[in-house]
């Protein structure tokens, strides 16, 4: 696995340490901040699953577009639309529709309404190293699950440090499988059709339509 270089390395005190998670919690609140303040928000990404252990390396885009816990998430030819209430998992090649809540996929998982939050509950935060992504100052947050049992050992937050939006989510699970998610472009207050988060199933006469709740 392509794992994350180590820059500086060097011995601090628990001050410094304490100064730089309240950092690391004021920059994530000012991106959570900015990004409430959006009606909603478009994004076209490239992610990245490697394991090497495994001989895994899977490259793919994606988009999508969020309004609140609503989304429309595109990726490796599925469609996953949140409607608020229920997620339907629309795939062309089965020909089939998964209708379940939320909460029934894995609870390690972060979904695409939890991008923006998913901080705020059960994770400690420190400052981590600053890249220059061409031209930009990328500042990235290192993220550590309290819970001894969660099966991600570490999250990254690539934060753009003029915009304040998110560049770079990087996950890296404790069975050496680590996912990159890197912002392509980021887009703000779109028009969008009302029917965007609505499940049709008109649509989908011919699918074959699971019901797992």
């Amino acid at each position: 696995m392509k794992r994350i270089a180590v820059l500086i390395a060097f011995l601090v005190s628990s001050i410094t340490i304490a100064q730089s998670s309240d950092q690391a919690q004021a920059l994530l609140d000012d991106v959570y901040n900015k990004v409430s303040s959006y009606d909603n928000i478009a994004i076209d990404f490239k992610y990245v699953l490697e394991n090497s252990s495994e001989n895994i390396k899977q490259e793919t885009r994606g988009d999508v577009t969020m309004q609140g816990e609503k989304y429309v998430l595109n990726i490796l030819g599925v469609t996953r639309l949140y409607d608020g209430k229920k997620l339907y998992t629309i795939s062309p090649e089965d020909e089939e529709v998964t209708i379940s809540s939320e909460s029934s996929d894995d609870e390690n998982t972060i979904t695409p309404s939890e991008m923006m939050s998913f901080y705020k509950d059960g994770y400690t935060y420190d400052m981590d190293i600053v890249q220059d992504v061409r031209g930009r100052k990328i500042q990235f947050v290192k993220l550590n699950p309290i819970d001894t049992n969660s099966e991600i050992k570490e999250v990254y937050l690539g934060i753009d440090a003029q915009t304040k939006h998110i560049y770079r989510l990087i996950e890296v699970g404790n069975n050496g499988t680590k996912t990159t998610l890197t912002v392509n472009s980021f887009k703000t207050n779109e028009p969008i059709s009302k029917s965007l988060f609505t499940f049709d199933e008109k649509k989908y006469s011919d699918y074959y339509i699971n019901n797992i709740d």
